[in-house]
């Protein structure tokens, strides 16, 4: 057997045993994730619950914010305060939000952030600003402390039910921490391309039904329902830890978990919806900022990643066409382990199973956008994001 041979045995091999290893672990993993849609969760009339301040932070967010804070000032919950804070925006966000205060009250708190402190970025400032609430230094809203917080973006639309199910379940589970799956909203092919990757992508990156497990590392954090017991944001050392963390999400699930404490992941299909991205394009443009970050702006990491990427979900395809005699036969089990994670997705996200024809693009995409993200944040010496410009630096001291 020549060399080549050996090569194409040993990667197809490794791919057919990672593909399958991963395959059947989500198999088994994916159903013990609580679905907060299903009758057990529903919460009962008169039921107690804490309460609850609700963050949302803003910059130039006019085409969406209206949307999201309407939402949440419906939603069916007993006990709660919405902080909305205009993070500096030069469009139309902070006089919708002032529009919106004059309609809605006292049930309404808008915070204007005119300038941004030195050593912060303006998403993490805006969040640690507005949870200081109830505290003997807080400026911006003078309330009984809530248990818990919920930090969510301002793009997303929230049911009506969705806070009071999540709670209901976080307090019955004793968590810490909960994050609520958002129900991506796809209009194009792209996106829904991008976004199937990247749900195939989950089971190797994140495990999500192992936040749970105590013993396990994987932690989970989302932008749009990330949800924390004050005491535990308080452990943590609030975002005044993570003041430069561009995965700011991510990166608080992260230390929930490394303090010992509990975390939970739940499903939710149309409790939380979000259009993350327009189209192909806009998922290369929004990873751009923070896929380098994902990695720990580290290059060796990223090479290492990208090559990781192309092996494990282009590789399949290219030995099952090229792979020569019963060499092939590794890399076609791995492409069917590939196949049947798009028909059991498809199932729960409505991305019908034919988009696995496009996976092969998305790879080479999604390998792209991160050595995009690398270069460009290398050789500008950092990272722009919404209009202001974060030296890398400063952002690989505190991440």
């Amino acid at each position: 057997m020549s060399p080549w041979q050996t090569l194409n045995w040993v990667s197809g091999v490794g791919l057919a045993a990672t593909w399958l290893y991963h395959t059947l672990a989500a198999r088994r993993g994916i159903p013990q994730i609580a679905d907060l849609n299903r009758p057990e969760y529903a919460v009962a009339a008169g039921t107690k619950l804490p309460r609850v301040s609700i963050i949302v932070p803003a910059r130039n967010e006019e085409a969406m914010i209206e949307t999201a804070v309407r939402s949440l000032l419906t939603i069916d919950y007993p006990d709660y305060e919405l902080v909305v804070v205009d993070d500096r925006s030069d469009d139309g966000t902070g006089e919708i939000l002032d529009r919106l205060k004059a309609e809605y009250g006292g049930r309404l708190v808008v915070v204007h952030v005119r300038e941004l402190p030195p050593g912060w970025l303006g998403k993490t400032h805006a969040m640690w600003s507005a949870a200081r609430a109830g505290s003997s230094e807080s400026t911006l809203l003078q309330s009984t402390p809530s248990e818990w917080i919920l930090f969510s973006d301002a793009d997303v639309v929230h049911a009506p039910e969705a806070l009071r199910r999540a709670v209901n379940y976080a307090e019955r589970e004793r968590a810490d921490h909960m994050v609520l799956l958002p129900t991506m909203l796809m209009e194009s092919v792209g996106e829904r391309m991008m976004i199937s990757f990247f749900q195939a992508m989950f089971i190797f990156a994140y495990r999500p039904w192992k936040v749970r497990d105590p013993k396990a590392r994987d932690s989970m954090g989302v932008g749009a329902f990330n949800m924390v017991r004050r005491s535990a944001y308080e452990k943590i050392g609030t975002y005044e830890s993570m003041r430069l963390s561009v995965v700011d999400d991510m990166r608080l699930g992260e230390k929930v978990k490394q303090a010992g404490l509990a975390s939970r992941v739940a499903f939710g299909e149309g409790m939380v919806e979000i259009r993350w991205a327009v189209g192909a394009r806009g998922v290369v443009q929004n990873l751009t900022k923070n896929f380098f970050a994902q990695v720990r702006y580290n290059v060796a990491f990223a090479i290492v990643a990208a090559g990781g990427l192309l092996w494990l979900h282009l590789g399949p395809w290219v030995g099952t066409v090229l792979a020569p005699g019963w060499s092939r036969m590794g890399y076609a089990v791995s492409l069917g382990c590939l196949v049947s994670v798009y028909a059991a997705m498809g199932r729960r996200t409505k991305i019908r199973t034919g988009y696995v024809l496009l996976h092969p693009v998305a790879s080479v995409l999604m390998v792209f956008t991160l050595l995009r993200s690398t270069v460009v944040t290398l050789v500008r010496g950092g990272v722009e994001w919404r209009g202001t410009f974060y030296a890398l630096k400063d952002l690989k001291r505190n991440r």
